[in-house]
């Protein structure tokens, strides 16, 4: 088969999509010498890694790079639905679109939805947002042949919310990977940021549907001066959190790289993630493959990843989550618990097995 994907999202570092679109890539590279892949990148200002070009040097795949902003592009594929992708890649068997817009094919196509919180929580994302999201599931709907689902909380979303057809849609929960740091790094990453508490960490792009907010505000009630709350994460939109932060115990980091981010995962105390809607919720597996144990919200595909390896909490409920935050923190024997339940767990979400799920998906949909 040749088989189009849209990467276009690989460039958006430290956002989940881009850890799933680069999972992806290079699951396909790894497992994948029987199929021909066009790997479709569109992006007027962003470029891709150089170690992405150098990899496709050395394949049969191929790489289709075009300097269009994602606003053209959305404009002419989710408002339009004109200029079918095969105008810019050739002729394909299958097209895989990305997670933000839905071009014409003249082939099969197939997608990848990653979550529906946009609808559950439209406050939560810009008017922008919103729209094209909306544009483009209405061609996801009409006409994709295989839906992608990365949880069973958004499979049930697309049936519920869109009335999708279930025989559409695949779950097919996303792998993970993590590197694990020696004391070497981990102690230059806690030296870098000046970290010399024990701390709870919170790792996701910030914005509106991560509740920080209300994590924040718990964690001042708590009063606990000998412990600090470490937020890992680029700025989002919405009210910026950093500035208005008057509470010392309270760090942003910003966006921190991969390879001192598992330093900081594997130090930490434990993991919380308040989101209001997660469609999979890396961060909290990473923090699980890290052996750190995690508390979160009892909403959408986190209650899926957690299963009895996590402390939950209702995000909406403040007393919820303090009660969580105050469990992990006192009782050591319960870390260790949900520790090492988390390191079984997470063996759950492998990019081997994503892949095999996916190429037997589109073969059995020809």
């Amino acid at each position: 088969m040749t088989i189009g994907l849209d990467i276009s999202q690989i460039t958006y570092v430290g956002t989940g999509v881009a850890r799933f679109t680069q999972g992806l890539f290079d699951s396909i590279l790894k497992h994948d010498q029987k199929n021909n892949w066009i790997f479709f990148f569109s992006s007027f200002r962003r470029n891709l890694e150089p170690s992405i070009k150098k990899c496709l040097l050395v394949s049969q795949h191929k790489l289709v790079k075009m300097p269009f902003p994602p606003s053209l592009l959305s404009f002419f594929w989710n408002r339009l639905h004109i200029l079918p992708i095969e105008n810019f890649t050739g002729k394909l068997d299958w097209f895989i679109s990305s997670d933000w817009t839905e071009p014409p094919a003249h082939c099969k196509k197939a997608t990848v939805v990653h979550d529906l919180a946009f609808i559950r929580y439209p406050e939560t994302v810009t008017k922008k947002i919103l729209n094209v999201q909306k544009k483009r599931l209405h061609w996801i709907k009409d006409e994709s042949r295989v839906i992608f689902a990365d949880s069973q909380s958004t499979k049930n979303d697309l049936i519920n919310l869109l009335q999708t057809s279930k025989d559409k849609i695949t779950l097919n929960y996303p792998g993970v990977e993590v590197m694990h740091p020696d004391q070497t790094l981990i102690n230059s990453t806690l030296s870098a940021f000046k970290l010399n508490k024990p701390y709870i960490l919170t790792v996701g792009k910030i914005e509106p549907r991560k509740n920080l907010s209300c994590l924040i505000e718990i964690f001042g009630k708590l009063n606990r001066q000998d412990v600090d709350l470490v937020i890992v994460g680029a700025e989002g939109w919405g009210k910026v959190l950093s500035i208005n932060n008057k509470n010392p115990n309270v760090r942003f980091l910003g966006y921190v790289a991969d390879e001192k981010l598992c330093a900081l995962y594997a130090k930490s105390l434990f993991f919380v993630m308040p989101s209001l809607w997660e469609g999979f919720g890396y961060p909290a597996v990473e923090a699980m493959k890290l052996g750190i144990p995690v508390a979160l919200s009892n909403t959408s595909s986190l209650k899926e990843i957690g299963e009895n390896a996590a402390v939950f909490f209702d995000p909406l409920d403040s007393n919820s989550i303090e009660k969580a935050l105050t469990k992990l923190l006192e009782n050591a024997t319960l870390r260790k618990e949900m520790s090492q339940k988390g390191l079984i767990q997470s063996q759950k979400f492998s990019w081997d097995r994503y892949y095999q799920t996916l190429i037997a998906t589109l073969i059995n949909n020809q």
